[in-house]
């Protein structure tokens, strides 16, 4: 008797702490929506940047200019810069916004940008950066900036519940990336705003790679970023609840984060960013673009919002004429990679045709996402029998391209202060003359679910420079994969490195432990791979 009178209490608490939750995540979002459409300033060829990017443009002989930054502090650094130069407008759109170091710091620069006068629009993923509401609210508060949310849950005090109970919409999310000030400059490419991809982890460091872009190009990518502000899909974050931090609750947030950036200026990684000559580049209008023709290439919001609409208007589709033109190679270069079947007839007919085509994506030990690379482990066996060149990137990149010693174990774990390298970049290069960057994973994701930006660059040299620095680094930093005969009539795949000079081979994912191999194979029996 007392058993079953506990039990009944038991069961009476957890559904009085479950019923709340449910009617919660039941939320419905706001009918009634305040924020009115705006659109990009246009009259900002009389700023510095304006001129700054006049006066490159005119020795360049093509409508855009193109920086490449590889290096995550100088992507980190162009950013603040380009804020503190803004004198009329800076448009922000991002996936992912942490409130780490470079998160805070950014939004501090934009504060700045704001108090000038600068009008500040930024449009965020609310799953991605799942950014807390009264932060957001705080930063809205500022006459010149304002704050939306893209897809979000309607449930704020419940969100993951409200999720679950949503799932067929807010599964769906926006992972462009842009950054635009005064529509003169802007920013496209892999990194969202956290300290992985800015170096700025001790951990952790993802590789990536962002352009830095000026001329035709740029009005492309505002008119876009108003399309986005000004969908359906897009909520103005004061529509979403009724709370508000008071006055005095605001103060202190913003008090803390300027005394925050006050804090760092003594940092290690302000130094870094100091001894970085891109600022100075920048102020002086001295970068050195490339010249080249860009195509703006990217899904519309509709993608989201009505996701049964004509599939060729999505970004993959748009990417067909490039594949279609290939004569000599095709580099893939994305950090989750799951070709699916019809991928993998795709590379296969390419192969058959006289293309060579190779793949670098993460190993199994460098990968933040294990079920992704379950997902792609399907596919390598069929890929290598199809003649595919297929890379992996080693968690120890870094260290082995700087010759460093490698450490003994491969079961090791990646402690504090040995920073694991994880590859990033979403680049696309077509035989060495054009290449694609931006966004996009070549991933099920990516490719049908969420949606995405990015570039078509034609500039014949500066594509042939990404390929030459892949040959060198590919023997150092990466696996790569092959099928050898384990005995007669039967293969295994090897993963093949360099390790101390010498050519090493693995029968199995190198420097990974029993519990990502546990969890590769676990996920690999999950019916999941849409959602990849």
């Amino acid at each position: 008797m007392g058993i079953r009178i506990l039990r009944q209490l038991v069961l009476r608490r957890f559904f009085s702490w479950l019923l709340p939750l449910a009617l919660a995540a039941c939320a419905s979002l706001p009918t009634e929506r305040s924020a009115t459409p705006s659109y990009v300033l246009t009259d900002t060829a009389g700023t510095t940047l304006g001129r700054h990017a006049a006066n490159r443009l005119a020795g360049l002989k093509k409508p855009n200019g193109v920086h490449l930054m590889p290096r995550g502090q100088d992507a980190f650094l162009a950013r603040l810069a380009l804020a503190d130069m803004a004198e009329r407008s800076l448009d922000a759109q991002y996936y992912i916004w942490r409130g780490d170091t470079t998160g805070r710091l950014l939004v501090a620069a934009l504060l700045r940008a704001a108090d000038r006068g600068v009008r500040v629009r930024l449009l965020i993923d609310d799953v991605g950066a799942a950014a807390n509401d009264e932060g957001l609210l705080a930063l809205d508060a500022h006459p010149n900036v304002e704050v939306r949310l893209f897809n979000p849950v309607a449930s704020r005090s419940a969100r993951a519940f409200g999720m679950v109970f949503d799932f067929a919409r807010t599964n769906r999310r926006m992972h462009n990336k842009s950054f635009t000030v005064d529509n003169q400059f802007t920013i496209v490419g892999g990194r969202n705003i956290a300290d992985e991809y800015f170096e700025a982890r001790s951990d952790v460091d993802f590789g990536d790679l962002d352009t830095l872009t000026i001329g035709a190009a740029v009005a492309d990518v505002s008119a876009l970023f108003d399309r986005y502000w000004n969908s359906p899909a897009v909520y103005a974050i004061g529509d979403l609840t009724t709370t508000r931090p008071d006055a005095e609750t605001s103060a202190t947030m913003l008090a803390s984060l300027r005394e925050f950036e006050r804090a760092q200026q003594a940092g290690a990684y302000a130094q870094a960013l100091r001894e970085s000559a891109l600022a100075g580049q920048l102020r002086a209008g001295r970068i050195p673009f490339v010249a080249a023709d860009v195509q703006v290439l990217a899904d519309d919001p509709a993608k989201v919002e009505r996701p049964d609409e004509d599939p060729s208007k999505n970004l993959l589709p748009q990417l067909m004429p490039q594949y279609t033109g290939l004569r000599q190679q095709l580099v893939l270069i994305s950090p989750y990679f799951v070709p699916g079947d019809e991928g993998v007839q795709s590379l296969r007919r390419l192969r058959e045709s006289g293309v060579r085509v190779r793949v670098l994506t993460n190993s199994l030990a460098a990968t933040d996402e294990t079920a992704v690379y379950a997902g792609y482990a399907k596919y390598q066996r069929a890929l290598l029998e199809a003649g595919i060149e297929l890379y992996e990137l080693s968690p120890e990149a870094q260290r082995r391209s700087a010759g460093q010693e490698r450490r003994k174990s491969d079961d090791a774990t990646h402690g504090s202060g040995r920073s694991r390298a994880a590859l990033h970049a979403k680049v696309l290069i077509f035989d060495c003359r054009t290449f694609f960057i931006g966004s996009m994973n070549l991933d099920p994701r990516s490719a049908f679910t969420n949606t995405e930006i990015g570039f078509v660059v034609d500039a014949p040299a500066l594509a042939a420079q990404l390929c030459a620095n892949l040959e060198k680094g590919l023997s150092q930093a990466a696996y790569r994969l092959e099928l050898s005969k384990s005995q007669p009539g039967s293969t295994q795949i090897e993963w093949v490195g360099v390790e101390d000079g010498r050519e090493v081979r693995h029968a199995s994912e190198p420097m990974a432990g029993s519990w990502q191999r546990f969890k590769s194979w676990f996920y690999s029996l999950l019916p999941i791979e849409p959602l990849l």
